[in-house]
């Protein structure tokens, strides 16, 4: 046998054919060209159907003290008889001795979409000579739904809906004193707003000036940040920079100055909900910086309500979630 020189071998791999050579992804931009119709878009209106046919739920709180207009403004945010006002109570049932929690509920349907709205309201809040812990009962009360759909949530077998009967939004009523914010508003803001979304608005706010309504807002916002209250739209939630834009044009409205109505008046040939006094007639959802209403449909319907929504789901029952989780795991 002959014995064989050992090749020498070179340090550079063998050339492939180009045909063979390995794909590499290359950076490029974010967007990526069609070359013809795919039916992304359609998405957009499979979701749509799907909505109109199972509807939503959403659930409102309002909070203040007795006179201030909540039914009224709760009617007036979403035009038609979703609150009730009650026919003449007795004596007995004028102020209640305790704060008590009252629900109604109703199915509401615009253009195919259906949506199933609760209404909350606290009578008896505020209207004691000792409201020592008059929030409790609301905090038990919004705590219970979180608990209710945290219960249905962990089964094994659950439910293809879970049944939302937690508290989306809170809606604050501040007396229209033109002065400081009294202890028991910030008290409550302060508590509540760590578990729900605060909205505090001015009640009644025709029974202001123009000039005595802008320096009762200013001392608000000094006294919510003050105490470092945040509430609803919360600057640390806002992710979007064009969400960012518009919170704050309406964080600087805040606290939103409200007149309800539930009547239709005739103006300018239109028939408008209003107040109608010896000087005109007050609209009740014009966002024109008049006497009118800062707290318009825009604000909680047209872009907010799936914010109030997912806020709710996301931050709120989620760190009740977290919480509730580990005391069931300590031994």
């Amino acid at each position: 046998g002959s014995s064989l020189e050992p090749e020498e071998r070179s340090m550079e791999p063998p050339a492939m054919p180009e045909e063979e050579m390995p794909l590499t992804a290359v950076p490029g931009p974010a967007g990526c060209q069609l070359f013809g119709y795919v039916g992304i878009e359609a998405v957009l209106d499979q979701m749509k159907i799907k909505t109109m046919k199972m509807g939503f739920e959403f659930n409102i709180m309002v909070v203040g003290q007795s006179g201030l207009g909540k039914s009224t403004m709760v009617n007036t945010l979403f035009k038609s008889k979703v609150s009730r006002k009650a026919s003449q109570p007795s004596q007995e049932e004028h102020i209640p001795k305790t704060v008590q929690l009252q629900s109604i509920t109703h199915v509401i349907e615009e253009k195919g979409v259906k949506m199933k709205l609760t209404v909350t309201d606290t009578p008896g809040f505020g209207d004691q000579i000792n409201n020592e812990n008059c929030w409790d009962p609301i905090i038990k009360y919004i705590n219970e739904q979180y608990e209710r759909y945290l219960r249905e949530e962990i089964l094994i077998t659950r439910k293809r809906k879970i049944p939302d009967t937690r508290v989306h939004g809170c809606i604050y009523f501040i007396p229209p004193t033109g002065h400081w914010l009294r202890q028991l508003d910030l008290e409550f803001m302060r508590r509540l707003s760590k578990i729900v979304n605060v909205v505090p608005v001015i009640a009644k706010a025709d029974t202001l000036t123009l000039e005595e309504r802008a320096e009762f807002k200013q001392r608000i916002q000094e006294d919510l940040k003050t105490h470092a209250i945040s509430v609803y739209p919360q600057e640390d939630f806002d992710q979007d920079p064009d969400d960012r834009v518009l919170n704050d044009r309406i964080r600087e409205k805040i606290p939103f100055a409200v007149v309800g109505a539930d009547q239709e008046h005739q103006v300018n040939g239109k028939r408008v909900l209003g107040r109608k006094t010896k000087w005109g007639i007050i609209e009740g959802q014009r966002g024109d910086g008049d006497l009118t209403s800062f707290l318009p449909t825009a604000t909680l319907g047209r872009s907010h309500l799936q914010d109030l929504k997912d806020i709710t789901h996301n931050v709120h029952y989620e760190s009740y979630r977290v919480r509730r989780l580990n005391e069931s795991n300590r031994p």
